[in-house]
C-alpha cells in the first residue's frame, strides 16, 4: 500500500514563536454527552475503508477503560497539516495522531509533541521491532509509537534481465553502473529509474545513505561534503552523463519509473509487493516476465523502511489514556488484522513473527496470487536489515531538494559533481545557521 509523499514544508516554521505558545498550552479535559471523558484520536485517510477495524479496536479498548469514550476522526492526507495547526491554535488538538515522521518531527522540534518516555509503561519499546522504535526519538526523547511500515524491494523483467546477461538485478549500489550498462547495450532499455526531482521520492537520498555518506552532523549542519558524497554525486551524475539513465529522472517523478516498467522498456522498479496485483491487471505480458528480488542496499546490507508513527500533542490533558490507546492499536493481535487487511507491515515484532509465518504456509493459491504473497514474505522479510535511512528531522524535504537540485545541475553538464556537491552544503548550512544557530 503506497503512501503519497505529503506535509512538505510546513507553515510551522513561519511563526515559530506563536506557534510554540500554542502547542505548549495545555487544553481541558472534555466530556461527552454519555458523563465519559473524551479521547480524542486522528488517523489518516483509512476511512471508510477501515472502518469497521478501527471501530472494533475501539470498543475493545474502551471495555478495558469504561470511563472514557473514543472520538475517532479521520483526516485526509491533503488537509491534515491545516487541520491540525488550526486546532492547535484553537486549544482543540486530538490527543494522539496518525502522522508521518516529517511532520512529527516538525512539531516535535518546536516543543508540540510530548515526550512519552515518562508515559510508556516499562517494557513497552521491546514489543516493537528495535530500530523502528528508535527512529521515533529525537533529542532524547520518545516522541512517537511506531504504527505501520512499508518497505520496497526490487521488481525486475526477467525476460530483460536475461538479454542482458544477468540471472538477477544486482544486490549492491556498486554493482549497478556495470549492470545499467549491460541493460542499455544488450537490450536497448533502461536499468532503472530514479528521480531527482526535488519534491518527489526520497529514494536516491536514502541511496547516498547506504552508499555511506552521513548527511547532517550533530549540530544539523552538513556531513555530505566527504569522500564518499563525492562518490555519490560522480555515481549519479556519471550514470546520467553516460546516457544510462532515462532521461526525465531531472524532470519527472517516480511515477514515471512505472509508467516506464508497465511498458517494458524498464528492466527493474523499486516498489512494494501489491504493485505486482496492479501490474498483472494493467500490463499482464509484463507481469508474466516479473519476480521480486530483495531491495538494492549499500555494504552494509540496510534496507530503507517507512514508518507510520502515532504522537501525543502536548496540549494533551489526556495523555496517560493517549498513549494507553496507541499502544492497544499497535499491539501485535490489532497490528496483525492491520497488517493482512492493509496489506502493510507491522512494527511489533509478535504481529510480524505471525505474518511471516502465514505468508510462508499461505494455503492454495493459484500463479500469480502466490507471487504477490511471496513479494509480501520478501518485503517482510526485509524489516530484519531495514532502518530509517533518512531521518526524520525539521527541514529534511528542504535538504531533499537543495541535494537533488544540485545534482541535477551536475548530472546536466551544468558543474563538476564535485562543485554540485559543494554548493549543496554551503546552500544547506546557510539554511541551517538560520535556523539553529
Amino acid at each position: 500500500m503506497k503512501r503519497r509523499q505529503v506535509l512538505q514544508g510546513l507553515a510551522l516554521a513561519g511563526a515559530s514563536a506563536g506557534l510554540s505558545t500554542a502547542l505548549a498550552a495545555c487544553g481541558g479535559s472534555r466530556s461527552g454527552s454519555d458523563g465519559r471523558r473524551q479521547l480524542n484520536v486522528w488517523t489518516l485517510d483509512l476511512a471508510p475503508k477501515f472502518n469497521d477495524y478501527l471501530q472494533d479496536v475501539i470498543q475493545g479498548w474502551e471495555q478495558q477503560n469504561p470511563g472514557v469514550r473514543v472520538r475517532w476522526t479521520d483526516v485526509p492526507w491533503a488537509s491534515v497539516e491545516r487541520k491540525l495547526l488550526a486546532a492547535v491554535f484553537a486549544r482543540t488538538a486530538p490527543d494522539l495522531v496518525n502522522l508521518n515522521p516529517p511532520f512529527a518531527a516538525n512539531l516535535a522540534s518546536k516543543g508540540g509533541l510530548l515526550d512519552l518516555t515518562p508515559v510508556l509503561p516499562e517494557g513497552a519499546a521491546e514489543r516493537y521491532l528495535p530500530r523502528i522504535w528508535q527512529a521515533g526519538r529525537q533529542g532524547g526523547d520518545q516522541f512517537a509509537i511506531p504504527w505501520y511500515l512499508t518497505a520496497r524491494i526490487t521488481m525486475a523483467n526477467r525476460g530483460l534481465l536475461e538479454q542482458a546477461g544477468y540471472a538477477a538485478p544486482p544486490a549492491r549500489w556498486q554493482d549497478v553502473p556495470a549492470y545499467a550498462e549491460a541493460v542499455r547495450r544488450r537490450t536497448g532499455r533502461y536499468a532503472l529509474f530514479t528521480t531527482v526531482v526535488p519534491d518527489d521520492s526520497a529514494e536516491l537520498l536514502e541511496s547516498m545513505v547506504q552508499m555511506g555518506v552521513r548527511l547532517l552532523d550533530d549540530r544539523q549542519r552538513a556531513a555530505f561534503d566527504t569522500a564518499a558524497g563525492r562518490s555519490a554525486f560522480a555515481f549519479w551524475s556519471d550514470l546520467y552523463r553516460r546516457g544510462l539513465l532515462p532521461r526525465e529522472v531531472v524532470s519527472q517523478g517516480y511515477r514515471r519509473a512505472i509508467e516506464l516498467y508497465q511498458s517494458g522498456d524498464l528492466a527493474q522498479v523499486s516498489t512494494g509487493p501489491d504493485f505486482l496485483r496492479n501490474l498483472q491487471t494493467n500490463a499482464p505480458g509484463v507481469a508474466a516476465r516479473t519476480a521480486p528480488y530483495p531491495p538494492l542496499t549499500g555494504a552494509d546490507g540496510a534496507a530503507n523502511v517507512a514508518v507510520m508513527n502515532l504522537v501525543v500533542p502536548k496540549q494533551s490533558a489526556m495523555a496517560a489514556e493517549a498513549v494507553s490507546f496507541g499502544l492497544f492499536l499497535t499491539d501485535a493481535a490489532n497490528q496483525y488484522r492491520f497488517a493482512e487487511q492493509a496489506r502493510v507491515l507491522p512494527s511489533a515484532t509478535g504481529a510480524l513473527e505471525r505474518l511471516q509465518a502465514s505468508l510462508r504456509d499461505p494455503g492454495p493459491l493459484d500463479p500469480p496470487q502466490r507471487l504477490v504473497e511471496n513479494a509480501r514474505l520478501l518485503s517482510a522479510t526485509t524489516l530484519e536489515s531495514a532502518q530509517v535511512l533518512v531521518p526524520a528531522i525539521p527541514g529534511i524535504k528542504r535538504l531533499q531538494s537543495i541535494i537533488y537540485t544540485q545534482l541535477q545541475r551536475a548530472m546536466l553538464g551544468q558543474l563538476d559533481s564535485d562543485v554540485a556537491l559543494s554548493r549543496a552544503r554551503q546552500e544547506w548550512d546557510r539554511y541551517a545557521a538560520a535556523r539553529w544557530p
